[in-house]
């Protein structure tokens, strides 16, 4: 089958690249020539564990194509996927602009059946303007029918997600399109969710809101517990275990970030208060999830005895997970621009984000290693959890600091043996 995607960001170039390698003839269509060209000789713009290499093999077998030009991949395509950003305005709602734009460039070059899939995660009822859009602007021979496919890739994880997924929602108005969407997606296999295009629109939502929920609570958590002498770690582990809550997402640390869920929660807001009701409980995880980056900070002055000012602090991750490069909403800007307003100097290293960092953060000191991090420093802080760090030398670390001190962000060190070591330590919710 010959599909194609518009946008070439995690989303688009993930699912395609995967598509490409199931035996399809997948374009990729996008705006700028150089990340084009690129492209073309298999140089990608993202980082994610396994990708490169699909990406190579699929070029070289001619079945993943890369394109400016519309003309180029839309007629010949029986599927085209829409998969490009959909960013926060100032007042939460997500910014359509460039998903509407697209559509009209694919509707005008139609020329038979196609199937126009929204890949981006957009509010309930986006699909009636695309619709609009398209049969406004598209020739009078081609038909089409509307659809949505939402994402559920982890970034790091990405391509496992798009090859084994939990489930497959797809959204339609005619069992034309269901069928050939189905058909699509029948070498991924998984359950599928088959339903109305409102309801797979509302599900991205949905899923991202509980996810980041589930991680505002476990701070929530960590944060009482501090307070009352509970051990945080130990009470959300017993909680986890029961099989109706589930592990996954009830870690406390340094609070969420990301491409998603800051957007998705604030968008599902927004799409609440168009219908007339106040999602109340989102609103809290937002304020809980603000506070535990500020939290971070307010360890630090502890630690540093209230004085921040011409202090060293060290920061170890800096994208806000592990195994992605993706600096969007990342908890380690807020908590590194506190401390710079304190009048602290920042050192940091990150294994993968560096480059996107350094477009974003000012008057920070990158440093090649998480040794050259924690030489000289007042404190070192861990804010992302990325497995290089659970296997340092900390007591090379330690010898390298002006003080021992240790504030760990996402829990990855054991209290007692940092603390025997020497180090003054402190987690999150311990």
């Amino acid at each position: 089958m010959t599909i194609t995607f518009v946008g070439h960001g995690y989303v688009g170039l993930v699912t395609a690249s995967v598509f490409a390698d199931l035996g399809n003839k997948v374009w990729v269509i996008g705006h700028t020539k150089e990340k084009i060209e690129n492209l073309k000789r298999g140089i990608i713009p993202i980082y994610e564990p396994g990708l490169q290499e699909i990406v190579k093999r699929n070029i070289k077998a001619k079945r993943l194509l890369f394109t400016l030009d519309y003309k180029e991949a839309i007629p010949e395509s029986k599927i085209v996927f829409i998969a490009v950003g959909t960013p926060s305005k100032e007042n939460g709602e997500a910014d359509l602009s460039v998903v509407f734009s697209v559509a009209e460039k694919i509707a005008r070059n139609l020329n038979r059946y196609t199937i126009i899939v929204t890949k981006s995660t957009v509010p309930v009822g986006t699909y009636k303007k695309t619709k609009e859009i398209i049969e406004r602007e598209k020739p009078q021979r081609a038909s089409f029918d509307v659809a949505s496919i939402p994402e559920f890739l982890r970034e790091g994880q990405a391509i496992s997600d798009t090859l084994h997924p939990d489930r497959i929602v797809i959204g339609t108005e005619s069992k034309e399109a269901e069928e050939l969407l189905v058909e699509l997606h029948e070498p991924i296999g998984g359950t599928y969710v088959l339903t109305n295009i409102e309801t797979a629109e509302m599900t991205k939502y949905a899923a991202n809101s509980y996810l980041a929920t589930k991680i505002s609570f476990a701070n929530a958590i960590a944060h009482l517990s501090e307070l009352t002498g509970a051990d945080g770690l130990r009470v959300l582990e017993a909680v986890g275990l029961d099989k109706r809550v589930g592990s996954q997402f009830l870690s406390a640390g340094a609070g969420y970030g990301g491409s998603c869920f800051p957007k998705d929660v604030k968008a599902m807001i927004a799409i609440a208060k168009k219908s007339g009701y106040n999602f109340s409980l989102l609103k809290d995880v937002e304020e809980i999830n603000r506070e535990a980056m500020a939290g971070i900070v307010e360890k630090a002055k502890v630690l540093l005895g209230d004085k921040i000012k011409g202090k060293t602090i060290g920061i170890l991750g800096l994208s806000f997970k592990p195994n992605t490069d993706d600096m969007r909403d990342a908890p380690s800007i807020v908590i590194i621009n506190k401390l710079q307003l304190e009048g602290a100097k920042i050192k940091a290293y990150d294994p993968i984000a560096i480059n996107n960092a350094k477009r974003i953060l000012k008057n920070v000191e990158f440093c090649p290693d998480s040794y050259s991090v924690a030489k000289d420093s007042d404190i070192l802080i861990v804010l992302t959890e990325w497995n290089e760090f659970r296997q340092l030398d900390l007591s090379k670390i330690k010898d390298s600091m002006k003080k021992p001190v240790l504030l760990d962000g996402r829990n990855i060190y054991e209290p007692h043996k940092a603390s025997e070591m020497g180090f003054t330590y402190v987690g999150v919710g311990r």
